[in-house]
């Protein structure tokens, strides 16, 4: 070990490199744990010094030490939070998309039958009015029934067409199992001697009812 030099050191004088490396002592059989150091050249205030380093070190460790373990607690922390939100999200908050899709069909309903409800024609009142009747339930079924009964005759013998379109509607109301819309029509009328189309505007209250997963007019009230 005397002539072994390290990669690019400078020649120093024998007894800085004395002090620099200590003399190391290894019998035959010992281990690294029974390695014996001695130091010829250190003093009472050298090994002060040395400890004094040892023991910033050691502090400095410590700190460190401390550090990372706040900003891994910090991380996780933060993680667990992360992972709670989202699964708040996923799993337990209201879906707006659900409830989105749920009012466009209860709107498409109200729309589309009081648009079918409101319009027929002499040629086809029959298919007509078995539209419209698909599209309710309930009491104003039985009522709309009886209606059509009493004026198919006078439609047909008037020859009188009524065009019902739904220009707007929203939702006033949304329950699992009801539902009210408000809608704007605009409907057209015709008849044999009324051949130029008459327009008139108007709304209507439409009250609907799920029946085996399907929206259905339960009642319609005219507002204007």
């Amino acid at each position: 070990m005397a002539d072994q030099r390290w990669p690019h050191a400078r020649r120093r004088p024998a007894q800085n490199v004395e002090s620099r490396f200590p003399a190391m002592t290894v019998e035959h059989g010992s281990s690294l744990d029974d390695v014996e150091t001695t130091d010829k050249t250190e003093s009472p205030s050298a090994g002060s010094a040395r400890a004094g380093r040892l023991a910033t070190i050691k502090l400095w460790a410590g700190r460190c030490a401390a550090r990372w373990r706040s900003i891994v607690a910090t991380a996780l922390v933060a993680g667990a939070v992360g992972v709670t939100v989202s699964l708040y999200f996923v799993l337990y908050r209201p879906d707006q998309r659900v409830g989105d899709a749920a009012a466009h069909r209860a709107v498409q309903a109200a729309s589309d039958g009081a648009a079918a409800v409101l319009s027929y024609a002499p040629e086809s009142l029959n298919r007509d009015f078995a539209k419209a009747q698909s599209y309710l339930t309930g009491d104003f079924l039985a009522y709309y029934t009886k209606f059509t009964e009493q004026i198919a005759a006078l439609a047909q013998q008037k020859q009188v067409t009524e065009t019902a379109k739904v220009v707007r509607a929203a939702v006033s109301e949304l329950h699992p199992d009801s539902a009210v819309v408000l809608v704007f029509i605009n409907q057209t009328a015709t008849s044999k001697q009324k051949p130029e189309p008459q327009t008139t505007a108007s709304s209507a209250r439409v009250t609907l009812t799920k029946v085996k997963g399907s929206w259905l007019i339960s009642k319609l009230d005219p507002l204007s």
